[in-house]
């Protein structure tokens, strides 16, 4: 599904993530971990295209993002919903609207026929709050919006850059079972976190694995990528 071969990330100011080998297995949960700044962030973005890395291969969905073009990378995406951790939206556009954005901007004119807006956002939890304007919204309900939002198009694969860093525990397991949720529909789920209740949580409830990033390497359940 998202296959990286030595693959490696440098800034400006030096290399960030080096010489990554594992793959992405379709249907899985996985929890991203590391200290601030080791990398989270970036990983999560070429697991979507946003970043190319400099040196080795990526392959997503089992094509080369260096032969991809911009096209291409942007049809990709249609399958992957991204939630970050400080949830951008339109604020004179209603939750409904926004929450409905990626239909508009992929040429797409209604939901799946799998999937109905009322049942989503009741779901989601914001039945009530459809109208309501962004910064009418609390922090917990953002990040629901945002999680409603990714999965408009019905993505395969759901990508979380640490989504409960600014909630409360009782919301940050809310969140938590709605991913949970989505991995038992057959979804793969990344998530970033620092969080060890977190992940000691979803380990309780699904098979999640671990990635753990540091200086520069991927670790998986202590095995070294």
């Amino acid at each position: 599904m998202i296959e990286f071969d030595a693959a490696s990330y440098s800034y400006t100011g030096g290399e960030l993530l080096s010489k990554m080998s594992l793959t992405i297995t379709p249907g899985a949960f996985y929890f991203i971990t590391g200290p601030s700044g080791s990398g989270k962030t970036t990983f999560l973005k070429m697991c979507y295209g946003a970043l190319l890395p400099n040196s080795g291969k990526l392959q997503i969905f089992g094509r080369d993002l260096r032969k991809m073009t911009r096209d291409d990378i942007a049809l990709m995406r249609r399958n992957i919903g991204v939630i970050h951790q400080e949830c951008q939206f339109i604020d004179h556009l209603n939750v409904t609207t926004n929450i409905l954005l990626p239909l508009s901007v992929s040429g797409q004119e209604k939901l799946n026929d799998n999937l109905n807006l009322k049942e989503l956002l009741t779901w989601v939890g914001l039945k009530g709050r459809s109208g309501a304007l962004p910064p009418e919204l609390s922090g917990g309900e953002r990040q629901r919006a945002a999680l409603a939002r990714a999965v408009i198009n019905s993505p395969e694969i759901i990508l979380a850059d640490e989504p409960t860093g600014n909630v409360d525990w009782e919301m940050s397991q809310r969140l938590l079972q709605l991913l949970i949720e989505l991995n038992k529909m057959g979804k793969t789920v990344l998530l970033a976190s620092h969080d060890l209740s977190l992940i000691r949580l979803a380990k309780s409830h699904v098979q999640a694995r671990v990635l753990r990033i540091a200086n520069k390497r991927i670790t998986l359940a202590g095995a070294d990528l």
